[in-house]
């Protein structure tokens, strides 16, 4: 019997070890989503401010 406890325990302590690395790798994605999401919008900020600077450039050539 008491061999019995001991592997019931043992199993449940590997079970809930294994269910908290599930749920860790699923908020770990779901922070890589979000970073990723924020790396586009950084992207296309870049971008606009970009275009924009270009333009102004070509603007201030025109002047000249």
């Amino acid at each position: 019997m008491a061999e019995d406890l001991v592997l019931r325990v043992t199993l449940s302590v590997i079970i809930a070890t294994l269910a908290a690395i599930v749920y860790c790798l699923r908020y770990i994605v779901l922070i890589d989503r979000k970073i990723e999401r924020i790396e586009e919008h950084l992207d296309k900020m870049v971008h606009r401010t970009l275009a924009e600077e270009l333009r102004i450039e070509k603007l201030l050539k025109r002047k000249r």
